[in-house]
Protein backbone atom coordinates (compact mmCIF):
# COMPACT_ATOMS: atom_id res chain seq x y z
CA UNK A 1 0.00 0.00 0.00
CA UNK A 2 2.64 2.00 0.68
CA UNK A 3 4.88 1.82 -2.84
CA UNK A 4 1.28 2.54 -4.14
CA UNK A 5 0.83 5.40 -2.13
CA UNK A 6 4.62 6.20 -3.52
CA UNK A 7 3.90 5.51 -7.19
CA UNK A 8 0.21 7.55 -7.04
CA UNK A 9 2.39 10.97 -5.96
CA UNK A 10 4.74 10.60 -8.76
CA UNK A 11 1.69 9.90 -11.34
CA UNK A 12 0.28 13.10 -9.94
CA UNK A 13 3.53 15.07 -11.10
CA UNK A 14 3.07 13.90 -14.45
CA UNK A 15 -0.39 14.60 -14.14
CA UNK A 16 -1.76 17.42 -16.99
CA UNK A 17 -4.57 18.69 -14.86
CA UNK A 18 -1.85 19.01 -12.10
CA UNK A 19 0.54 21.55 -14.14
CA UNK A 20 -2.53 23.44 -14.77
CA UNK A 21 -3.61 24.00 -11.51
CA UNK A 22 0.16 24.74 -10.44
CA UNK A 23 0.31 27.94 -12.63
CA UNK A 24 -2.75 29.23 -10.02
CA UNK A 25 -0.06 29.60 -8.20
CA UNK A 26 1.45 32.06 -9.45
CA UNK A 27 -1.16 34.29 -8.34
CA UNK A 28 0.97 34.69 -4.80
CA UNK A 29 2.71 37.25 -7.02
CA UNK A 30 0.39 40.15 -7.03
CA UNK A 31 -0.75 39.47 -3.88
CA UNK A 32 1.56 42.60 -2.74
CA UNK A 33 0.61 45.07 -4.93
CA UNK A 34 -2.89 43.94 -5.04
CA UNK A 35 -2.58 44.44 -0.51
CA UNK A 36 -1.32 48.09 -0.92
CA UNK A 37 -4.54 49.13 -2.05
CA UNK A 38 -5.68 49.18 1.26
CA UNK A 39 -5.25 51.95 3.12
CA UNK A 40 -5.02 50.83 6.47
CA UNK A 41 -5.45 47.11 6.09
CA UNK A 42 -2.83 46.07 4.19
CA UNK A 43 -1.79 42.90 6.27
CA UNK A 44 -4.99 41.87 6.70
CA UNK A 45 -5.82 41.77 2.82
CA UNK A 46 -2.79 40.41 1.96
CA UNK A 47 -3.88 37.20 4.88
CA UNK A 48 -7.30 36.71 3.78
CA UNK A 49 -6.18 36.45 -0.29
CA UNK A 50 -3.10 34.29 0.45
CA UNK A 51 -5.44 31.83 2.78
CA UNK A 52 -8.27 31.67 -0.01
CA UNK A 53 -5.75 31.48 -2.77
CA UNK A 54 -4.79 28.28 -0.60
CA UNK A 55 -7.89 26.96 0.05
CA UNK A 56 -8.73 27.48 -3.75
CA UNK A 57 -6.15 25.28 -5.32
CA UNK A 58 -6.71 22.72 -2.58
CA UNK A 59 -10.17 22.66 -3.54
CA UNK A 60 -9.33 22.29 -7.43
CA UNK A 61 -7.07 19.79 -6.58
CA UNK A 62 -9.02 17.66 -4.26
CA UNK A 63 -11.80 17.53 -6.85
CA UNK A 64 -9.86 17.07 -9.90
CA UNK A 65 -7.40 14.46 -8.81
CA UNK A 66 -9.64 12.67 -6.15
CA UNK A 67 -12.47 12.43 -9.00
CA UNK A 68 -10.39 11.60 -11.34
CA UNK A 69 -7.74 9.17 -10.03
CA UNK A 70 -9.84 5.86 -10.08
CA UNK A 71 -11.46 6.74 -12.73
CA UNK A 72 -8.29 7.53 -15.11
CA UNK A 73 -6.92 3.81 -13.74
CA UNK A 74 -9.84 2.16 -15.00
CA UNK A 75 -10.21 3.86 -18.35
CA UNK A 76 -6.09 3.11 -19.13
CA UNK A 77 -6.57 -0.43 -17.88
CA UNK A 78 -4.66 -0.07 -14.91
CA UNK A 79 -6.41 -1.16 -12.14
CA UNK A 80 -6.69 -4.53 -13.89
CA UNK A 81 -2.95 -4.95 -14.08
CA UNK A 82 -2.33 -3.29 -10.45
CA UNK A 83 -5.05 -5.60 -9.31
CA UNK A 84 -3.57 -8.85 -10.95
CA UNK A 85 -1.10 -8.85 -8.05
CA UNK A 86 -0.82 -9.78 -4.76
CA UNK A 87 -2.92 -6.77 -3.46
CA UNK A 88 -6.38 -6.33 -2.57
CA UNK A 89 -8.82 -4.14 -4.06
CA UNK A 90 -9.05 -2.24 -0.23
CA UNK A 91 -5.30 -1.72 0.21
CA UNK A 92 -5.29 -0.60 -3.97
CA UNK A 93 -8.16 1.77 -2.97
CA UNK A 94 -6.36 3.27 -0.13
CA UNK A 95 -2.64 2.96 -1.37
CA UNK A 96 -4.80 5.59 -4.00
CA UNK A 97 -6.34 7.68 -1.41
CA UNK A 98 -3.19 8.07 0.64
CA UNK A 99 -0.83 9.08 -2.33
CA UNK A 100 -3.59 11.69 -2.94
CA UNK A 101 -3.98 12.89 0.29
CA UNK A 102 -0.66 12.93 1.09
CA UNK A 103 0.78 14.99 -1.96
CA UNK A 104 -2.59 17.47 -0.90
CA UNK A 105 -0.72 17.83 2.27
CA UNK A 106 3.22 18.34 0.86
CA UNK A 107 1.33 21.18 -1.09
CA UNK A 108 -0.15 22.74 1.06
CA UNK A 109 2.72 22.84 3.06
CA UNK A 110 4.55 24.63 0.49
CA UNK A 111 2.27 27.05 0.17
CA UNK A 112 1.82 27.30 3.37
CA UNK A 113 5.35 28.92 3.25
CA UNK A 114 4.86 30.58 0.45
CA UNK A 115 1.83 32.47 2.31
CA UNK A 116 4.12 32.90 5.32
CA UNK A 117 7.12 34.82 3.10
CA UNK A 118 4.48 36.74 1.35
CA UNK A 119 2.36 37.85 4.73
CA UNK A 120 6.25 38.33 6.58
CA UNK A 121 7.36 40.51 3.71
CA UNK A 122 3.73 42.74 4.09
CA UNK A 123 3.46 42.85 7.56
CA UNK A 124 7.36 44.32 7.51
CA UNK A 125 6.50 46.90 5.11
CA UNK A 126 3.25 48.17 6.48
CA UNK A 127 2.79 46.81 10.07
CA UNK A 128 -0.77 45.80 11.59
CA UNK A 129 -1.98 49.16 13.05
CA UNK A 130 -4.59 47.73 15.52
CA UNK A 131 -3.46 43.91 16.12
CA UNK A 132 -0.34 41.87 15.50
CA UNK A 133 -0.30 38.70 13.52
CA UNK A 134 -0.61 35.21 15.41
CA UNK A 135 1.44 33.08 13.56
CA UNK A 136 0.11 30.20 14.79
CA UNK A 137 -3.21 30.55 13.96
CA UNK A 138 -1.92 31.10 10.57
CA UNK A 139 -0.39 28.05 10.67
CA UNK A 140 -3.52 26.41 12.28
CA UNK A 141 -5.63 27.36 9.70
CA UNK A 142 -3.82 26.19 6.56
CA UNK A 143 -3.47 22.74 8.27
CA UNK A 144 -7.10 22.57 8.99
CA UNK A 145 -7.86 23.87 5.19
CA UNK A 146 -5.70 20.65 4.31
CA UNK A 147 -7.36 18.57 6.51
CA UNK A 148 -10.89 19.78 5.03
CA UNK A 149 -9.66 19.28 1.78
CA UNK A 150 -8.54 15.65 2.77
CA UNK A 151 -11.95 15.12 3.94
CA UNK A 152 -13.00 16.12 0.72
CA UNK A 153 -10.80 13.47 -1.14
CA UNK A 154 -12.46 11.13 0.58
CA UNK A 155 -16.06 11.98 -0.73
CA UNK A 156 -14.69 11.86 -4.43
CA UNK A 157 -13.26 8.38 -3.52
CA UNK A 158 -16.52 7.36 -2.45
CA UNK A 159 -18.54 8.82 -5.32
CA UNK A 160 -16.41 6.96 -7.69
CA UNK A 161 -16.36 3.73 -6.09
CA UNK A 162 -19.81 4.14 -7.66
CA UNK A 163 -19.58 5.01 -11.12
CA UNK A 164 -17.86 4.09 -14.24
CA UNK A 165 -18.28 8.03 -15.18
CA UNK A 166 -15.96 10.92 -14.96
CA UNK A 167 -19.27 13.24 -14.13
CA UNK A 168 -20.57 11.65 -11.15
CA UNK A 169 -17.48 12.01 -8.76
CA UNK A 170 -16.59 15.49 -10.17
CA UNK A 171 -20.04 17.08 -9.85
CA UNK A 172 -20.64 14.72 -6.82
CA UNK A 173 -17.55 16.47 -4.83
CA UNK A 174 -18.44 19.89 -6.08
CA UNK A 175 -21.69 19.50 -4.49
CA UNK A 176 -20.58 18.14 -1.40
CA UNK A 177 -18.34 20.49 -1.05
CA UNK A 178 -21.08 23.64 -1.43
CA UNK A 179 -23.53 21.56 0.59
CA UNK A 180 -20.86 20.68 3.62
CA UNK A 181 -20.07 24.42 3.50
CA UNK A 182 -23.47 25.74 3.50
CA UNK A 183 -24.63 23.41 6.39
CA UNK A 184 -23.79 25.17 9.08
CA UNK A 185 -25.02 28.13 8.81
CA UNK A 186 -28.25 26.52 7.24
CA UNK A 187 -28.91 24.56 10.57
CA UNK A 188 -28.16 27.72 12.47
CA UNK A 189 -31.31 29.35 10.69
CA UNK A 190 -33.59 27.09 11.07
CA UNK A 191 -33.19 27.05 14.82
CA UNK A 192 -33.04 30.33 15.30
CA UNK A 193 -36.35 32.32 15.92
CA UNK A 194 -36.48 32.84 12.02
CA UNK A 195 -36.46 29.23 11.28
CA UNK A 196 -39.79 28.36 13.44
CA UNK A 197 -41.91 29.53 10.94
CA UNK A 198 -40.84 26.32 8.86
CA UNK A 199 -42.94 23.18 9.09
CA UNK A 200 -41.30 20.52 11.53
CA UNK A 201 -40.88 17.79 8.47
CA UNK A 202 -38.76 20.56 6.59
CA UNK A 203 -36.76 21.23 10.60
CA UNK A 204 -36.62 17.60 10.92
CA UNK A 205 -35.27 16.84 7.76
CA UNK A 206 -32.71 19.07 7.42
CA UNK A 207 -31.28 18.33 10.94
CA UNK A 208 -31.01 14.55 9.67
CA UNK A 209 -28.73 16.11 6.65
CA UNK A 210 -27.00 18.18 8.94
CA UNK A 211 -25.65 15.30 10.62
CA UNK A 212 -25.11 13.30 7.41
CA UNK A 213 -23.14 15.59 5.12
CA UNK A 214 -19.75 16.82 6.06
CA UNK A 215 -19.42 20.10 8.04
CA UNK A 216 -16.98 21.66 6.34
CA UNK A 217 -17.19 25.39 8.11
CA UNK A 218 -15.75 23.10 11.10
CA UNK A 219 -12.02 23.43 9.85
CA UNK A 220 -12.45 27.10 8.74
CA UNK A 221 -10.18 29.03 10.81
CA UNK A 222 -9.58 32.22 8.69
CA UNK A 223 -11.22 34.58 10.85
CA UNK A 224 -9.33 33.59 13.55
CA UNK A 225 -6.04 33.55 11.55
CA UNK A 226 -6.76 37.37 10.19
CA UNK A 227 -8.30 38.92 13.32
CA UNK A 228 -6.11 37.15 15.82
CA UNK A 229 -8.98 35.31 17.64
CA UNK A 230 -8.01 32.86 20.38
CA UNK A 231 -8.48 29.22 19.17
CA UNK A 232 -10.45 26.52 21.82
CA UNK A 233 -8.44 24.09 22.02
CA UNK A 234 -11.43 21.54 23.09
CA UNK A 235 -12.96 23.04 19.36
CA UNK A 236 -10.26 21.61 17.84
CA UNK A 237 -9.56 18.25 19.07
CA UNK A 238 -13.41 18.07 18.73
CA UNK A 239 -12.73 18.91 15.06
CA UNK A 240 -10.23 16.81 14.38
CA UNK A 241 -11.97 13.15 15.90
CA UNK A 242 -14.74 14.26 13.36
CA UNK A 243 -12.26 14.61 10.72
CA UNK A 244 -10.73 11.22 11.71
CA UNK A 245 -13.89 9.37 12.30
CA UNK A 246 -15.76 11.09 9.31
CA UNK A 247 -13.33 10.23 7.00
CA UNK A 248 -12.89 6.53 8.44
CA UNK A 249 -16.43 5.50 7.58
CA UNK A 250 -16.16 7.11 3.96
CA UNK A 251 -13.20 5.08 3.53
CA UNK A 252 -15.24 2.10 4.92
CA UNK A 253 -18.08 2.78 2.61
CA UNK A 254 -15.90 3.04 -0.33
CA UNK A 255 -13.68 -0.38 0.62
CA UNK A 256 -17.03 -2.32 1.07
CA UNK A 257 -18.32 -0.75 -2.66
CA UNK A 258 -15.26 -1.19 -4.19
CA UNK A 259 -14.36 -4.80 -2.73
CA UNK A 260 -18.14 -6.23 -4.24
CA UNK A 261 -17.95 -3.90 -7.16
CA UNK A 262 -17.87 -5.76 -11.08
CA UNK A 263 -15.08 -4.13 -12.75
CA UNK A 264 -14.78 -4.38 -16.37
Amino acid sequence: MLNLALLTIKGVFRDKVFRGILVTAFAFLLIPPISTLSMRQVTALSLTLSLSLISFILLLLSIFLGGTSLWKDMERRYTFSVLGLPISRTSYLLGKFFGIAGFLSITAVLLGAVCCIVVWYISGAYPPPDRPLVWSNIVMAIIFDAMKYVLLISCAFLFSTVSTSFFLPIFGTISAFFIGSASQSVYDYINSPAGQSFSPLFNKTVTVLYYIVPNFSAFDLQVNAIYGVNLSLPGLLLTCSYFIVYTSLLLVMSSIIFSNREIQ
